[in-house]
C-alpha cells in the first residue's frame, strides 16, 4: 500500500465514520459494508494487508488507549472472568475449531489446523464496546469486554508462535510450550512495567504537557518493539504500560491530562476506521485467491461456514458453563477459604477478590460481543506469506476473512437488538455516580476550607493581613456555597472583589488557589486508594477540577496580554 492509497482509505473511512456518527449509526459496521461493496469496483488499485505494519503500527495504539480507558479498581475485581475470556476461552477456542478444521479439511495437519484455531481465536471488542457504551451497558459489563480485548491479542498471537514452529519442525515438549508462554508473559509485564514507570517518573519530573504528550505516544510502539524483539509479548507490553499510565495519570499536571484526552480518542477515531475498511477491502483478494486454488469454491467456502458456526457457537458455552461453575465452587469453597484464613493476615491472599454477579441477560450479552478484528486477518496474513510451508494453507486467509466478516456482520448487527430486548442496563448506576460524584465534591470542598483555616496566618504573614482576609473570605464563601450546591457562581467574585478593602495581586490569587485545588486532588486520590471510589467518577470530578485551573490559567493569560 503506497502513500496515496493509505491516504485515500484514511480519508474514505473517517468520511464514513463521521456520516455514522452524526446518524447514530454503529460506524464500524458502516465502514466494513462499504469497503466490501468498494473492494469490487472497477479500476480500483488492490490494497493488501502487511501484517508487520497492523501488528507493529496500528495495534499498539489501539490497546494504550484501550488501557487508558480501563479503571485498575474494575479491571482488577473483574481479573478472574477477564482471565478466562481473554486466555482460557482463546486456547478452548483455538482446540475446539482446530479439531473440527482438522476433520473437514484432509490434508490440514492437527497442528495446522490448531493453527487456524488460534488465528480465530481473539475477538476484537472495538465494535462491541462502541455499541455497548451508546447503549448503557452496565459498567462491569463493560470492563469485561475491554479487559479481555486487551489480554486475547497476546494469548492468540502466542499460540500461533508456538505452533508455528511446531509445523516448521519443532519438536516442543509441553514445558516448551508453557515456557513460551511464561516468557511471553513476563517479559511483556517487565518491559511493560518499567516502561510505565520511567515514563511516569520523566513526565512527573519534567513538567512540559507537550513533551509528555510525545511521549505517551511513543510509549505504545516502544514497549511492543521492545517486548518482541526480547522474545515476549507486545501486546501485554502495552497494556501493563497504559494500565499504569492511566492509573498514575491523576498525579500528573491537569494539561498533560486535558491534551491526551482528545488525542487519543482522535486516533482511536482514525485507527479504527481504517482497520475496519483494510478488513473489507479484502474480498475481492479473497475471492480471487479462492477460485485460483485447486479445491472446489463450495468445499473452500463450506470449511470457512462451518467454522464461522463452531466460533459463535463456542463462546456462548463456554461463558455460561465456566461462570455458573465458578459460582457453584464458589457456594462451598470461598466459605471454607474464609473460615482458615481468619485471624492470619498473610494468608487472606488466598481468598482473592469475589467475582462481580452477573444475571443470565448480562452474560447472554457477554457471550454475544465475539466480533473478530484486523488481528484475525494480520495473524492469517503473516502465517500464510511466511516462508514455512503450512499444509492447506489456501484455506486459511478464506476462513479468517470469513470468521471476521461473519462475525462482524452478524453479532455486531444484532448485539444492539439483544441488549434491548434483554433490558440490559443498570438504572442505578447514573444515580449511584451522581451521589458519589456530588460527596466526593463536599469532601474537597471541605478539604480546601479546611486548608483555608491551617494556612490563613501563613499567607497573611506572605502576603498581608488585609488583603488575605478580604480574598480568603471571598474564596471561602463560594467554596462553601459550592458545598451546598456544586455550582460556581461566578457574580460572587466580581461583587465581592468591588466590595474588598484592598485585593491581593492576581498572582497571589492564583498560588492560593492552587494550593486549594491541590488539596481537592489529595482527597480525591486518597478516596481511590483506600477503594471507597470508584475510578469513572474520580475521573470525572478530576475533569472538573481540571476545568477549573484551566479556566484560571486562561483568564490569567488574558489579563496578561491585555
Amino acid at each position: 500500500m503506497d502513500i496515496a492509497e493509505l491516504l485515500v482509505v484514511l480519508v474514505v473511512s473517517l468520511a464514513l465514520t463521521a456520516f455514522a456518527r452524526a446518524k447514530g449509526l454503529p460506524a464500524p459496521l458502516l465502514v466494513t459494508a462499504a469497503a466490501l461493496a468498494a473492494s469490487f469496483v472497477p479500476g480500483l488499485p488492490h490494497i493488501e494487508i502487511d501484517s508487520d505494519v497492523i501488528l507493529t503500527v496500528v495495534l499498539p495504539p489501539l490497546l494504550y488507549s484501550a488501557a487508558l480507558d480501563v479503571t485498575w479498581q474494575s479491571f482488577r475485581q473483574s481479573l478472574r472472568q477477564i482471565r478466562r475470556l481473554g486466555i482460557v476461552l482463546v486456547i478452548v477456542t483455538a482446540i475446539v475449531v482446530g479439531a473440527v478444521a482438522y476433520l473437514l479439511v484432509p490434508d490440514m495437519t492437527l497442528p495446522a489446523a490448531i493453527l487456524v484455531g488460534a488465528i480465530v481465536a481473539p475477538p476484537d471488542a472495538v465494535s462491541a464496546a462502541a455499541i455497548g457504551r451508546k447503549l448503557g451497558l452496565p459498567r462491569r459489563v463493560m470492563t469485561v469486554l475491554s479487559g479481555e480485548s486487551l489480554i486475547n491479542d497476546a494469548a492468540s498471537l502466542t499460540l500461533v508462535r508456538v505452533f508455528t514452529l511446531i509445523i516448521a519442525g519443532e519438536s516442543l515438549t509441553l514445558w516448551e510450550d508453557a515456557g513460551i508462554f511464561a516468557l511471553a508473559i513476563v517479559v511483556g509485564l517487565l518491559v511493560g512495567g518499567v516502561l510505565g514507570v520511567l515514563v511516569h517518573w520523566l513526565r512527573m519530573r519534567l513538567g512540559d504537557p507537550v513533551i509528555a504528550t510525545i511521549m505517551s505516544i511513543l510509549l505504545p510502539f516502544v514497549a511492543y518493539v521492545l517486548a518482541e524483539e526480547l522474545g515476549g509479548s507486545g501486546v501485554i507490553a502495552v497494556v501493563t504500560a497504559g494500565l499504569y499510565i492511566g492509573y498514575n495519570s491523576p498525579k500528573e499536571g491537569y494539561e498533560t491530562r486535558l491534551q491526551e484526552r482528545p488525542l487519543w480518542t482522535s486516533a482511536d477515531v482514525i485507527l479504527e476506521g481504517f482497520v475496519f475498511a483494510l478488513i473489507g477491502l479484502q474480498l475481492n483478494t479473497v475471492v480471487r485467491e479462492t477460485l485460483a486454488s485447486h479445491r472446489s469454491l463450495l468445499e473452500s467456502v463450506g470449511v470457512a461456514f462451518v467454522v464461522l458456526g463452531v466460533v459463535v457457537l463456542v463462546r456462548p458455552a463456554f461463558v455460561f458453563l465456566s461462570y455458573w461453575r465458578r459460582r457453584l465452587n464458589g457456594r462451598w469453597l470461598r466459605p471454607l477459604v474464609v473460615r482458615a484464613t481468619r485471624g492470619r493476615p498473610r494468608l487472606r491472599w488466598l481468598r482473592g477478590a469475589a467475582e462481580p454477579r452477573m444475571t443470565w441477560q448480562e452474560l447472554t450479552v457477554i457471550s454475544w460481543t465475539g466480533m473478530r478484528g484486523v488481528v484475525t486477518l494480520a495473524a492469517a496474513v503473516a502465517v500464510v506469506s511466511s516462508p514455512t510451508h503450512i499444509p492447506a494453507q489456501d484455506t486459511i486467509f478464506l476462513i479468517a476473512f470469513v470468521v471476521t466478516v461473519g462475525t462482524l456482520l452478524l453479532q455486531g448487527l444484532t448485539l444492539p437488538i439483544v441488549i434491548r430486548r434483554l433490558h440490559v442496563h443498570d438504572p442505578g448506576e447514573h444515580e449511584r455516580d451522581t451521589a458519589a460524584e456530588l460527596l466526593l465534591s463536599h469532601r474537597t470542598t471541605e478539604a480546601a476550607i479546611d486548608l483555608i483555616r491551617e494556612r490563613q496566618d501563613v499567607w497573611a504573614e506572605r502576603y498581608g493581613r488585609e488583603a488575605v482576609d478580604a480574598t480568603v473570605g471571598r474564596l471561602r464563601r463560594r467554596l462553601e456555597r459550592q458545598a451546598e450546591d456544586f455550582q460556581h457562581d461566578a457574580e460572587d467574585e466580581r461583587l465581592d472583589a468591588r466590595e474588598a478593602p484592598s485585593r491581593l495581586t492576581a498572582a497571589e490569587v492564583q498560588a492560593v488557589r492552587r494550593e486549594l485545588l491541590a488539596r481537592r486532588r489529595e482527597v480525591v486520590l486518597r478516596e481511590r486508594e483506600h477503594g471507597a471510589l470508584d475510578e469513572e467518577v474520580m475521573r470525572r470530578v478530576l475533569i472538573s477540577l481540571d476545568a477549573e485551573e484551566l479556566a484560571m490559567d486562561s483568564s490569567q493569560a488574558g489579563r496578561s496580554r491585555s
